[in-house]
């Protein structure tokens, strides 16, 4: 059989002989060939079974993705993907498999793919169950809940289509020995032989393991490598593949044929290899059983963590638990010190390495809890750090200022012990780098009698030149600077050179790379004993962001205070405007057997100037027309719409129409003449003679009618705000009112609050208008003082009281 001959894929049944051809000896008539008919049927029935059992998992998964593709529901995928299947003239696994590696395209789809481009027939069986088999391999590994279930599901998934006849999966451990994690296709006396492999023990395993590109033999009778199934296989071909993810190998794949094979196609290797690395996610939590080869001893764990220990930069010790003759933990010995370790008394390694770690540091104990730190941590493996801990705790004679970061971890059976020992000097030293590079800050020292000069490197930075080039100095600075600055650097070096006093001053500078940079110069002078000038130093600072965030900073103060000045005057023609059109207090309207009152309460603050208008006049009909409204909006634009608006309705109110009618033109005119602005209004026209009142609200606020001790809002009829659509028709009623009567029609700006409803707001409006006082301007006076409004809008208010 040739290694990649194709078999039954998991989850498609095989074609199995017909009950008759199992039987053929004997007579399917007679009782023992009924008896073999159905036991061959009960058979097949059994591996169908077993079959769809092993494929559901993927046919699930391929639902899956379907919902998530498609955003339906799991019965709508299931349609979906049966329609599909019959579609593709697929077996739904087959077809589930595709849509699993087309939504993936993971390692086992580039396998598949890369095996089917060598297949003989890419129709034929090979072509049917390659992908199949490698998905239900993968599934079997991840749903396996031990290493024997993951070797089996791979053999009889995976492997025996290839012609294989036995798996053995070898978990690598740290000291070098191989454990058998599981095992398919061998005796059982054979796992029982081969469970442990010490360290050092030429196998198969262990060659796939140390060749980079794993192990293949066609034929174990000519390598003399012992391995599992010898005997059985003595002639067979074998290969072992290292099991990697990660980055890191955890075992080995180890697969056996019952006769020699040619190299395997690559196609059918990179299968292998993605059949390694499934075993290699499965290996990484894998724990090996009692009994399964020595326990891990003290010293493979010791010298590993040895070795961690020496390639370290700080100071580490390695401790090992002591036990006293009762099992009991007292005291941990210092097995391996590095070579980075100091020890802060100045003891030599050789004293310390090798003694336990209270008798070498007895202060461990102390106050600091050291030594129960490291008991912790050996305990539950949770890794402790400390900083800046005074190593005092450790010994008394080292100075009270010595302090070091602490760092504990477990390895295996034993501890890890870090420190690391600040030096303050080099901790000052590496803060003030730091803050010069941050700061952009250069420092310079200069000798005025040899002429010696001495730059940092963030100095050279700041000029642009190379560490290599000479430093510039003090003297020369005017010629690296701008010539508009020079009169400045002149005062400043004789402040410094002939004054001999500290100075500083701020100047371009003029960098060999073209670049200007805006710098502050410091600098004072050294005296000797005698008082005599013999050297300067100081710093330069590069000031540029804070010189352009300054300019900056400067223009939008500018910038703001002429947006601030068009601010004002804009709002102040705001308000002159309005009052022109609507002056706080208006003469009363003079009208036989009617009071009319009106009330206007501009917005506190200035830029909330709104379109807020009443209107109460004699018409010539003898009518008195009564309104409010509200333009949508802030500014100068609300305030001009509220002026073509009041205006408007003022003429067309002179043709005698009704309310609804002049709302309906208001309309037209809100909507074509304003640049389509939106208001809300009401609009009433009263009859003196009748007694009554018609009106009609274009998303207004109803009007309030308050008779007696009642007070009740009107029953609002349909209307649209003004604006929102260009032809609207509105709706308008008529209320009869009665000597005494106050009717009061208002703007939302009276009641409107941010953290209550309208018709909380209306209710509080109605029990204040109830308690009427005798003249209807204290009742309007009365309703503003009594608002609760929180809103800031301008606020209007026309009341009328039947004498």
């Amino acid at each position: 059989m040739n290694a990649y001959e194709p078999g039954t894929p998991a989850g498609v049944p095989a074609q199995l002989p017909a009950a008759d051809a199992v039987s053929s000896d004997v007579p399917a008539t007679s009782p023992v060939g009924r008896l073999a008919a159905t036991v061959e049927r009960l058979r097949r029935e059994v591996q169908v079974a077993q079959a769809e059992a092993e494929g559901r998992a993927l046919v699930e998964l391929a639902k899956g993705i379907l919902v998530e593709r498609l955003g339906c529901g799991p019965a709508q995928a299931a349609r979906q993907l049966a329609e599909l299947t019959e579609q593709a003239q697929m077996t739904p696994l087959e077809f589930a498999v595709e849509v699993i590696n087309q939504a993936a395209r993971d390692r086992v789809a580039e396998v598949t793919e890369a095996f089917l481009s060598v297949a003989a027939d890419p129709s034929g069986p090979v072509a049917e169950s390659a992908a199949v088999r490698l998905r239900a391999a993968e599934s079997g590994l991840l749903a396996a809940d031990d290493t024997q279930a993951m070797a089996d599901s791979l053999l009889d998934h995976a492997l025996r289509p290839l012609g294989a006849v036995a798996v053995a999966i070898w978990s690598a451990r740290s000291d070098g020995s191989l454990t058998l994690a599981g095992s398919a296709g061998f005796p059982p006396g054979e796992a029982a032989r081969w469970h442990y492999v010490p360290p050092d023990v030429a196998t198969v395993a262990r060659r796939g393991l140390t060749e980079p590109d794993g192990q293949w033999l066609p034929s174990l009778a000519g390598s003399g490598l012992p391995t599992i199934g010898r005997r059985e296989y003595a002639d067979g071909a074998r290969i072992a593949v290292p099991a990697g993810a990660g980055g890191r190998i955890h075992g080995v794949l180890e697969i056996a044929w019952p006769k020699p094979e040619e190299p395997l196609p690559r196609p059918v290797l990179r299968q292998v290899e993605a059949l390694a690395e499934l075993c290699a996610h499965s290996l990484e939590s894998f724990v090996p059983p009692p009994g399964s080869g020595p326990e891990p001893g003290l010293l493979p764990d010791v010298v590993e963590l040895m070795d961690l220990a020496d390639g370290l930069h700080d100071p580490a010790l390695v401790l090992v638990p002591h036990l006293d003759d009762t099992g009991q933990l007292v005291d941990f010995r210092i097995q391996h010190v590095n070579s980075r370790f100091l020890d802060p008394a100045g003891r030599p390694r050789a004293v310390v390495g090798g003694a336990l770690l209270l008798e070498a540091y007895p202060m461990a104990a102390g106050d600091s809890e050291l030594f129960q730190r490291v008991e912790r941590v050996y305990a539950t493996g949770e890794p402790f750090r400390a900083r800046r801990m005074r190593l005092t705790a450790l010994v008394d004679q080292v100075p009270l200022s010595a302090v070091a970061d602490i760092s504990i971890s477990r390895h295996g059976s034993a501890v890890l012990l870090i420190w690391r020992i600040e030096d303050e000097t080099a901790r000052l030293a590496s803060l003030l780098q730091h803050a010069q590079r941050l700061g952009r800050i250069g420092g310079f020292e200069e000798n005025l009698l040899t002429g010696e000069i001495t730059w940092n490197g963030q100095l050279f930075s700041l000029y642009g030149r190379p560490p290599t080039s000479p430093p510039v100095a003090l003297q020369d600075l005017p010629a690296h600077a701008h010539p508009d600055d020079a009169v400045i650097l002149g005062r400043f070096l004789r402040t410094v050179l002939h004054h001999r006093r500290p100075a500083s001053a701020a100047f371009r500078l003029l960098r060999p790379d073209g670049v200007t940079r805006h710098i502050r110069v410091v600098a004072e002078p050294v005296l000797d004993t005698g008082g005599q000038l013999f050297g300067v130093r100081g710093a330069y600072q590069d000031i540029s962001a804070q010189h352009w965030t300054e300019v900056a900073l400067a223009a939008t103060r500018d910038q703001l205070a002429h947006t601030e000045q068009q601010a004002v005057e804009r709002n102040r023609l705001t308000l002159q405007l309005q009052h022109a059109i609507m002056p706080p207090a208006q003469a009363p309207l003079r009208v036989s057997g009617l009071q009319v009152a009106v009330r206007y309460r501009p917005a506190e603050t200035e830029h909330l100037v709104g379109g807020d208008w009443y209107d109460a006049v004699v018409l010539p009909s003898g009518l008195v027309l009564l309104c409010v409204g509200d333009v949508a909006g802030h500014g100068i634009e609300a305030a001009t719409s509220m002026v073509v608006l009041r205006n408007a309705l003022r003429g067309l109110a002179v043709t005698g129409a009704g309310p609804a009618q002049l709302l309906s033109w208001l309309n037209i005119v809100a909507h074509h003449l304003t640049g389509a602005v939106t208001a809300t209004a009401v609009c009433g026209l009263y009859d003196g003679e009748r007694r009554t009142l018609r009106w009609a609200r274009a998303g207004h606020l109803p009007p309030v009618l308050v008779r007696e001790a009642d007070a009740t809002a009107l029953p609002p009829v349909k209307g649209l705000l003004l604006g929102a659509v260009p032809e609207a028709r509105y709706e308008e009623t008529e209320v009869q009112l009665a000597a005494g009567d106050t009717l009061l029609m208002y703007t939302d700006g009276l009641i409107e609050r941010r953290d209550r409803s309208v018709e909380e707001s209306l209710s509080h409006l109605l029990d204040t208008a109830r308690a009427a006082p005798s003249t209807l301007d204290q009742q309007l006076d009365r309703l503003l003082t009594y608002s609760r409004s929180d809103t800031d809008d301008d606020t209007c208010i026309v009341g009328i009281r039947v004498a």
